[in-house]
């Protein structure tokens, strides 16, 4: 049988972004809504910690070891870059344990490493973004331990507002989510930043911020600008602010 098939051109060629990603991410889809076609996502995980989200969760999570073979497991598809996804395991020590994170990730291979905490800093920096809002999932301790991140980044905390989530935090949902986002708003406040890359905040940022107007910054949205921003390539979906940014 002579089968008459069409002229084909591609596939499109890939270029990859390596994730490192806590145990309990669930937001996987989310992450591909922000990346152009040509971009595929190569995920890795931490073990699992049989902790609740919590400062001892953030510490287990950002371990080098751990860093280091989730790295190695993503190389054999040649990723430009490798993005440690986890706001709190990249803020828990401040930003010279950040620096660390990065390091380690090179040091196991990654051409090039970002972390969701160092994407924050880049963005705020570019942005001349000095006084936020923060919005968080975690408990009282872990929400202080991001406040003194952006204090020593240079950036006042204004108001900020927790839901003290110990586990299932992807299954908050949009309205509880806009709504502590517009209670955490403050005049002086010159952006909001949404923390966790397990807290869904997709579908909220564009009509938020035209509500609010000013920047709603979210933990996957900074990442995957950082990491496509080393890869010269635009970020899809929302963020107006961080279009032309990089």
């Amino acid at each position: 049988m002579e089968l008459n098939l069409p002229e084909f051109d591609g596939p499109v060629a890939q270029r990859g972004i390596g994730i490192i990603a806590p145990f309990d991410l669930a937001l996987e889809r989310e992450l591909w809504r922000w990346a152009p076609l040509e971009v595929s996502l190569h995920l890795a995980r931490t073990p699992y910690e049989p902790v609740p989200v919590s400062v001892e969760m953030a510490e287990l999570v950002s371990d080098a070891t751990h860093l280091t073979a989730a790295t190695r497991n993503v190389l054999h598809v040649d990723p430009e870059v490798i993005a440690y996804l986890c706001t709190s395991g990249s803020f828990i020590k401040g930003l010279e344990y950040e620096r660390s994170l990065v390091e380690t990730i090179c040091r196991a291979g990654a051409a090039d490493a970002v972390t969701t905490s160092g994407a924050l800093v880049e963005a705020i920096t570019q942005l001349e973004i000095g006084r936020v809002s923060v919005i968080t999932p975690y408990d009282e301790i872990l929400t202080h331990k991001l406040h003194d991140f952006l204090n020593e980044a240079g950036c006042e905390v204004i108001r900020s507002d927790h839901l003290g989530l110990g586990g299932g935090i992807w299954k908050v949902s949009y309205r509880t989510i806009a709504e502590r986002i517009i209670n955490a708003d403050d005049p002086q406040a010159q952006a909001i930043f949404v923390s966790c890359t397990n807290l869904p905040t997709y579908d909220l940022i564009e009509p938020l911020e035209q509500a609010l107007g000013k920047p709603v910054l979210t933990a996957n949205q900074l990442t995957m600008w950082a990491c496509l921003g080393r890869m010269k390539l635009p970020m899809m979906g929302p963020g107006k602010w961080l279009q032309n940014v990089f």
